[in-house]
């Protein structure tokens, strides 16, 4: 066995047993005093042999109070020392292990009601949780004990009072086992669930601020998406009114990077102005989808350029050579949090001259001691083009200012990145890239979309099955339910965007594995864990959408579409199952249920087949795919009908026996099968589109 870490003669740190792993969150840590253990069979064994407990910390690597805790207590070779003779440590990175996130962090919520990262939680040698909590202070604070305090009492529990160890440890599993293995009663599903959803929302709306709820305020992607479907379907101008609000402020916010791009994980506000300055995957691929689906709708060119810009922050700083994205950028550079991406008067006066710097200041609210530890984070108080014309301002000089402010930017010292790939969040912005490919009409983002999805499908994919992450080639850990879910849908939204008949095999294949390995077989719905993976103190099921849409909630929306493609109501009725099992959540709670009302409002229309037939290279197909994305149509199935892939049209009837008409690519639209008569003109098929339920459908 490897002796706890300590320095040489030179006092370099001596690594530890985290140097051998890829993820940057867990190397963060290799140096550290600590003898801290990747998850694995090594530490659990320890455990039982020793009967000692075991001491399981969760982190990520943009996580702020992550480092705090590392630099006050994990880096203290007197605290180090306590830890390595009281416990044995494992450290886990929570975006490649969200299964012992899950289970972890519901313990500590149930035994003390919160949760959060840093997550520190006490294990017996079983591995059953019995005490936990989040940030510990290196003394005692603000009616918090010391670490060294919360470390000593533990152990001395554990060793004195054995008998009530295991039996708080008995009923923390009970409880586990019960919300993890029990799903809501059943109820029927109908379209009053988005009268209630939409009044619900209402009720919680910031009307001033957009958002809901008060600070710290968290941006609401999956919300987002439900409410432009409740807009869509019923008109009610409640749905447009917070929908637009929120965008609105957001896109002025300080939680958007108005100089490079891309959302910051939340405000710690309740007005969008200071935000916790770390940059997430999957919020800036929510949040590009959103403001994507949002300018399909309301046409407004400000969701367009805010959706172009975030993906351009993408590619540029979050996208590997290999077709890859990275994870996460951090909320600190040279040990301050966002000093990267503030700014002062005098800095603008140096880049952009004194009297440009009048009006860029103004424009962006930099002013002397400025509105953030006496710097100032740029964000747009005012409307923005009536304001920006106030100052002599337009689009062309405030981007101009932007491309001088970036490049000085560049040259300070960047934010840590999180650059394993992570298959859900990839999966997400592979959505965003390839609607956005079509919606913006940028073949760039085509591309980018194009290499991710070869990524997904060969770098990440061993045997057939997903990996959950991958860092420097090395993937240990097998996929979960939110991976297959959201690579799926990423990969449908690219074949609808490219007709490459590829990625609609690749997706198909997907599912048919995600629902062996995660449905459960003896009840509704799926884990989170796959059957063929690690046993666990208990199987974790997620039926609730958060910073990221639950597993089951995405799992049911692409389920849905890919039943509604195939005729399969052995999907349909998996995907049926688990809405119906959330009705009353949906109505009541919609802040926790908006991808799970996105697949009920699938499930409750009819939605249209596109079957285009041709070359999918000829200008009147771009035209034709043109007039598709040109709207908002969340509920329209598109496919290529190749005459010379006769093995996907079996598996996908809406595409068989369609072909080109007089050599011209063609359009067949149909519902549940039948079919109008076909055109082979974007014109025609854009009133066809328009027209939607009004059309007489015919059997051709």
């Amino acid at each position: 066995m490897p002796a706890p870490p300590r320095t040489d003669e030179s006092e370099r740190p001596v690594p530890n047993r985290l140097a051998d792993e890829t993820s940057p969150y867990l190397l963060q840590h290799k140096d550290n005093p600590v003898d801290w253990y990747p998850w694995s069979d090594e530490a659990l064994e320890r455990a039982r042999r020793e009967d000692k407990p075991m001491l399981v910390s969760i982190g990520y690597s943009a996580c702020h109070w992550c480092h705090v805790m590392e630099h006050e207590s994990f880096e203290d070779p007197a605290v180090a020392d306590l830890m390595n003779d009281l416990f044995v440590n494992i450290k886990i990175d929570r975006e490649e292990r969200p299964d012992l996130d899950s289970i972890y962090m519901s313990a500590v919520q149930a035994m003390t009601g919160h949760g959060g990262w840093p997550l520190n939680v006490f294990l017996t040698p079983e591995g059953v949780p019995f005490y936990g909590g989040t940030y510990f202070p290196p003394d005692d604070r603000m009616g918090m004990p010391s670490w060294s305090k919360v470390l000593e009492a533990v152990s001395g529990t554990f060793t004195t009072r054995r008998e009530d160890v295991e039996e708080s440890a008995a009923g923390i599993r009970d409880y586990l086992d019960r919300a993890n293995g029990a799903t809501p009663n059943p109820s029927s599903l109908r379209t009053e669930i988005f009268d209630q959803a939409l009044a619900a929302l209402h009720q919680s709306f910031d009307d001033r601020n957009g958002g809901f709820g008060g600070a710290p305020k968290f941006p609401q992607a999956s919300a987002f998406l439900a409410l432009l479907r409740i807009w869509r379907r019923s008109g009610d101008p409640r749905a447009r009114t917070m929908l637009e609000t929120t965008l609105d402020r957001m896109a002025r916010g300080g939680i958007y990077d108005q100089v490079g791009g891309g959302f910051h994980r939340y405000a710690v506000d309740a007005i969008w102005l200071v935000p916790h300055f770390e940059k997430m995957l999957y919020d800036n691929a929510q949040l590009a989808l959103v403001y994507l689906e949002a300018y399909q709708a309301f046409r407004d060119p400000r969701w367009a350029r805010v959706a172009g810009e975030t993906l351009d922050y993408v590619a540029r700083e979050m996208t590997g050579l290999d077709g890859r994205f990275y994870a996460t950028q951090d909320a600190d550079s040279e040990g301050e949090e966002g000093k990267f991406y503030v700014w002062t008067p005098e800095e603008l006066a140096e880049i952009l001259g004194a009297e440009r710097a009048t009006a860029i200041g103004a424009y962006y609210g930099v002013r002397p001691g400025g509105n953030f530890e006496g710097h100032s984070i740029l964000h747009v108080a005012r409307e923005g083009d009536t304001f920006a014309a106030s100052l002599g301002l337009d689009q062309a000089a405030i981007d101009e200012a932007r491309k001088l402010l970036y490049d000085t930017r560049a040259r300070r010292v960047w934010p840590g990145r999180d650059d394993k790939a992570i298959a859900a969040w990839n999966g997400m912005m592979l959505r965003s890239f390839a609607l956005a490919s079509r919606v913006l009409g940028r073949p760039d983002f085509r591309r980018v979309a194009e290499r991710n999805a070869e990524f997904l499908v060969t770098e990440m994919r061993r045997d057939g099955k997903l990996l959950r992450s991958i860092k420097d080639g090395v993937g240990k850990i097998g996929g979960f339910l939110e991976d297959y879910a959201n690579v799926i849908d990423g990969l449908l939204v690219l074949h609808a965007a490219t007709l490459d008949g590829r990625w609609l095999r690749e997706a198909l294949d997907l599912a048919e594995t995600m629902v062996g390995e995660f449905a459960d077989p003896a009840g509704v719905g799926f884990f989170d864990t796959a059957a063929s993976a690690e046993a666990l103190v208990t199987r974790p099921r997620d039926l609730q959408d958060g910073a990221t849409p639950a597993g089951n909630s995405v799992a049911a929306d692409v389920l849905l579409r890919i039943g509604a493609m195939t005729g399969d109501e052995r999907l349909t009725g998996l995907a049926e199952g688990v809405l119906a099992s959330l009705a009353r959540p949906m109505a009541d709670q919609p802040l926790g249920f908006g991808r799970f009302l996105v697949a009920l409002d699938f499930h409750l229309s009819a939605p249209l087949e596109l079957a285009l037939a041709g070359d999918a290279t000829e200008p009147e197909m771009e035209a034709m795919l043109a007039a598709v994305f040109a709207a908002y149509r969340p509920n329209l199935l598109v496919g290529h009908a190749d005459p010379v892939d006769a093995a996907l049209a079996a598996r996908v009837p809406f595409l068989d026996g369609r072909p080109a008409r007089d050599g011209r690519p063609t359009a067949y639209v149909c519902e549940r099968f039948a079919c109008l008569t076909p055109v082979t003109d974007a014109a025609s098929l854009a009133g066809m589109l328009e027209r939607g339920d009004e059309l007489v459908w015919q059997e051709i």
